[in-house]
């Protein structure tokens, strides 16, 4: 993060386009906890919504004031190792620091947000099985004491930054401290329940809604804009070329990266990965936050090509070899292309600010002060981390119980029971809450004012059923979710218009053709389907199965199944009819 680039404006005063420039920059950084929360919710499962929510929003919460009382007071102070505090952040005590043309509070803003950017990273490796105080104690600790320290030595005059160490914008000590440090929680919290199998094979627990995976990270590439380009912390003088040269690196890397991993995946896995293509966007966005000041475009093409495949084996690695639960990829995105990125301008520095890297004709003295950097960082984190971490895990407990991590950490942590209140989870968590002692307050159901008596209620058209006519059917329909239309399309024409449609998963006996979620075999028990149920008695059921029969066939493995059961009775609520007659219409259809 730069101030030498800040040209100081006429009489001492601020440069009110620097200003905004870093006003803005700070607010597209803040947008990026949006983004976190959005790819954490995405890749996880439902039941945790609301919690990944409450956690994103609170290491925002708690850092801000922790970072303000404290930690930029030992980021910014003087020393070699450890910043002098000074008091809280104010522009009496460490005004020096701030760049050129720009206010105090515009700079304090802007390093705040980059702090907490830091502490969120550390929540999707350890989702869905943390308890919450926990989360905010070490979210705190984060704050408080381990990225001021690291950040002090790169940024803040510390003794990296003395030796030439160069991270433009984050991707050491942003990105690795917090990849770092989600690793070591991850390690220590242990896997998901069911996540590895009896022989520590790993299996897939897909995330819930790629969708909202996919919007976060569209988010975080937004903002990754103000991330890197808004470091250059003005907009005057050569700092207004290299704003837009970094701009370029840095989506050049990304594009390229997503590019990579997605035809990567394909060779790999024989159909591209969705989760894996979204998490090596950040990958390159991660790998070019150091150099993306000092590295040309064909550089930072070449940084987000080894991206786009580093963070496959990176969360490979992680999850299938050394058995390390992450359930959004944070280590591989974060740890893996953090160092990567790191290390790239120890290669590929064009000289622009400072020396030129290996590749580039400068030697390898650049190179080794940027590995010695993200080791002593690597090193700081991960003991100060392992060290917290223990801490809470024998006093207060680090993780959540079995029992609520199977129920879910909505409810457990937070009674909320669903994020998704206008659908069929609320309704069974609700159910499975219902007590005893909830029933004996319950009043008798008396039939609402507003219902309608039975003899005013619509006029149906009264039928008599004939001993041929009695038999009732149930005809239960599994069947390939493409087939679904053309299914029912055809139910239609021989009059039987009552259907109900459930979506299913599960397998026959051929289990499925093996399919990948971010390298991990996904269950073969599941298999969406879906499960088409009509009751008929005046349309003969053969007439039903041959139907069916003749929509679904194809002749390869996972057609479907039909199932045919006797039914005893069925009684239509608005009108008391039972039997055959319950299940006509006006049309006489059933």
């Amino acid at each position: 993060m730069l101030k030498v680039l800040a040209d100081a404006p006429a009489a001492g005063g601020y440069s009110a386009v620097s200003t905004v420039w870093v006003l803005v920059g700070a607010a597209l950084v803040f947008f990026m906890q949006a983004g976190f929360a959005m790819v954490e919710t995405g890749f996880t499962r439902a039941k945790n919504a609301g919690n990944i929510i409450m956690k994103n929003l609170m290491d925002f919460c708690i850092g801000t004031p922790i970072f303000w009382l404290v930690g930029f007071g030992i980021m910014f102070g003087s020393g070699s190792f450890i910043g002098a505090y000074k008091g809280i952040a104010a522009e009496s005590a460490y005004g020096a620091v701030s760049p050129d043309g720009v206010p105090f509070f515009a700079y304090f803003i802007f390093q705040t947000v980059f702090c907490a950017t830091a502490a969120t990273i550390v929540s999707g490796a350890m989702a869905e099985r943390t308890k919450f105080i926990s989360y905010c104690i070490y979210s705190a600790a984060i704050s408080l004491i381990v990225y001021p320290i690291e950040a002090h030595w790169i940024w803040g005059g510390g003794w990296l930054s003395e030796m030439g160490f160069h991270d433009f914008a984050g991707s050491t000590c942003v990105h690795m401290a917090g990849g770092v440090a989600a690793f070591v929680g991850a390690a220590i919290l242990g896997p998901r329940i069911g996540k590895y199998d009896k022989n520590g094979k790993a299996r897939a627990i897909p995330g819930h809604n790629l969708t909202l995976g996919a919007l976060g990270c569209c988010i975080l590439w937004f903002c990754w804009f103000g991330f890197n380009g808004a470091s250059t912390v003005s907009m005057e003088g050569e700092a207004i070329s290299l704003a837009g040269k970094v701009f370029t690196t840095t989506n050049l890397a990304a594009a390229v990266a997503t590019l990579v991993c997605m035809i990567f995946t394909w060779v790999k896995y024989k159909k591209p990965d969705v989760s894996m293509t979204l998490n090596a966007s950040l990958a390159g966005l991660v790998a070019i936050t150091a150099g993306c000041d000092t590295v040309s475009p064909v550089s930072a093409a070449i940084i987000g090509t080894v991206s786009g495949v580093l963070v496959v084996f990176g969360v490979e690695f992680i999850d299938q070899v050394l058995k390390i639960d992450d359930p959004v990829g944070a280590c591989g995105v974060h740890l893996c292309n953090g160092l990567w990125g790191t290390v790239a301008v120890g290669l590929f520095s064009d000289g622009t600010m400072g020396e030129k890297g290996l590749f580039t004709g400068g030697g390898a003295h650049l190179l080794g002060i940027q590995a010695l950097g993200a080791l002593a960082v690597i090193a700081w984190v991960a003991g100060t981390m392992f060290i917290i971490f223990e801490a809470i895990k024998h006093t207060i407990g680090l993780r959540a119980s079995e029992q609520e991590e199977i129920i879910g950490l909505d409810v457990t942590e937070h009674g909320l029971v669903s994020s998704y209140a206008d659908f069929a989870p609320t309704m069974s968590q609700a159910a499975l809450s219902y007590t005893k002692e909830d029933a004996k307050s319950v009043k008798k159901v008396e039939r609402p004012a507003s219902a309608v008596p039975v003899e005013k209620a619509i006029e149906v058209n009264s039928y008599t059923a004939g001993a041929d006519r009695t038999k009732m059917t149930k005809v239960v329909i599994i069947c390939s979710q493409t087939k679904l239309r053309s299914l029912v399309d055809a139910l239609e024409s021989i009059n039987v218009t009552g259907v109900t449609i459930t979506n299913v998963l599960g397998c026959g006996m051929q289990k499925g053709q093996p399919e990948y979620y971010r390298g991990a075999v996904v269950e073969a028990s599941l298999i969406p389907k879906v499960k088409v149920e009509v009751v008929v008695c005046k349309v003969a059921p053969r007439n039903v199965i041959d139907t069916a029969k003749s929509v679904l066939y194809t002749g390869h493995y996972g057609d479907g199944k039909i199932f045919v059961y006797d039914v005893e009775n069925v009684v239509k609520v608005r009108t008391s009819e039972e039997g055959y007659d319950a299940l006509q219409d006006s049309g006489e259809s059933a």
